[in-house]
């Protein structure tokens, strides 16, 4: 299905996830975002490329290894993105959701 954000037509699934990363640019991330009632910060910008760089080395992912990454600790992904860490990140990051999530 298609839906606006940030002023132009993105095709996404039934939970709202980008069906077409090519779609996506920072502008996008930012609507996204702030559907979710959040305002990014540069550590919501080093997770979000952190996920896009491992969905394109085709790497699973999930909160224990987001955790382990260096980039972020378990601890402020949650603070980052509270309302379900994980998918909230990869919904804004243009990427499909986690086969991790449920």
């Amino acid at each position: 299905m298609e839906k606006v954000i940030a002023g132009k037509p993105i095709t996404v699934n039934e939970e709202g996830y980008l069906t077409d990363f090519n779609q996506w640019d920072e502008k996008v991330g930012e609507a996204i975002a702030a559907e979710n009632h959040l305002s990014l910060t540069p550590r919501h910008w080093d997770v979000i490329k952190y996920l896009q760089n491992e969905q394109k080395n085709q790497v699973a992912l999930s909160i224990r290894r987001v955790g382990k990454s260096g980039v972020v600790d378990i601890k402020e992904l949650y603070s980052l993105f509270p309302n379900a860490p994980l998918k909230t990140a990869t919904k804004i990051a243009g990427i499909p959701k986690p086969a991790s999530c449920i």
